[in-house]
């Protein structure tokens, strides 16, 4: 295949390592340029993806923000081939979505939203790797949920990226879920240290802090474009959360052990519920 990839980030990165390591040749670009010209010398890319190759393209990935998704579809969708499959990896769906399916539909090329459930708590090329998403879960957004004959065709020409689950969905009920399984990860984690405390947690820390704390290191543009984006979904997944702490400080501060011991068994139950 002939694979554009836009964004050469820890996720674009990846991909490309994964197409080029299949054997498939790989154009790319990046609003930084030189990270295009270095993975060309690195033998990733194969050259920088233009309005001219991007007609030779089977498949195309979107890997940017939201914001530079739409951007770039609605300055280069009138160049795509009718053949060219175009997927997006951005983390939030609805309005990445309702543009290019509208883009899709007015250009001939297909368009399905995704969002691998993958990544580092690094940004940047640099971190890219051929394997990042092996074994992980694809997010689908298709334009018909029951059209087998699409699903089959992404499974095949993203193969290279060794997904192990597909799992088929609409952009809202996907954003809504990610506020909780992924934007709230990053809030919290990014909140929690800020106590003075965690200047000084060495000798005194282990896997609990480390499981908390790993995804306080973030990129600051992308995600707070993605927050403001789901903004809704994730206010309200804030206010059940402050509500929920608030309830175990009172137990603390009031020296309630019985309401404590519930809360605590409630969290529990809850997590024994969440595996099954």
């Amino acid at each position: 295949m002939k694979v554009g990839i836009v964004g050469l980030g820890l996720i674009g990165g990846s991909a490309a390592k994964a197409f080029k390591a299949a054997g498939h040749i790989v154009y790319a670009a990046d609003i930084d340029t030189s990270i295009v010209g270095y993975s060309v010398l690195e033998g990733i890319t194969d050259a920088e993806l233009t309005r001219e190759n991007i007609k030779q393209c089977d498949l195309l990935l979107l890997t940017a923000t939201p914001q530079a998704v739409v951007s770039y579809m609605q300055d280069n969708a009138r160049y795509l081939s009718s053949h060219t499959l175009v997927v997006d990896f951005c983390g939030t769906k609805r309005i990445v979505c309702d543009v290019c399916f509208a883009l899709a539909q007015k250009h001939g090329f297909t368009f399905v939203g995704a969002h691998p459930m993958a990544g580092l708590q690094y940004s940047g090329y640099k971190y890219s790797r051929a394997n990042l998403f092996a074994g992980a879960s694809l997010i689908v957004v298709p334009p018909v949920h029951d059209d087998i004959v699409l699903l089959d065709r992404v499974k095949q020409m993203l193969a290279p990226l060794q997904f192990k689950k597909y799992v088929v969905t609409t952009a809202s009920f996907h954003d809504r879920m990610i506020a909780y399984t992924s934007q709230m990860c990053h809030v919290v984690s990014n909140a929690f240290v800020k106590s003075p405390s965690a200047q000084y947690h060495r000798g005194y820390s282990a896997g609990s802090f480390r499981d908390l704390t790993r995804v306080a290191r973030l990129n600051e543009s992308m995600w707070t474009e993605l927050f403001l984006e789901n903004s809704k979904n994730l206010l309200d997944e804030l206010d059940l959360l402050i509500n929920a702490l608030n309830e175990y400080r009172d137990a603390i501060a009031s020296g309630d052990a019985k309401l404590l011991y519930d809360l605590l068994h409630d969290g529990c139950v809850a997590k024994e519920k969440s595996e099954v």
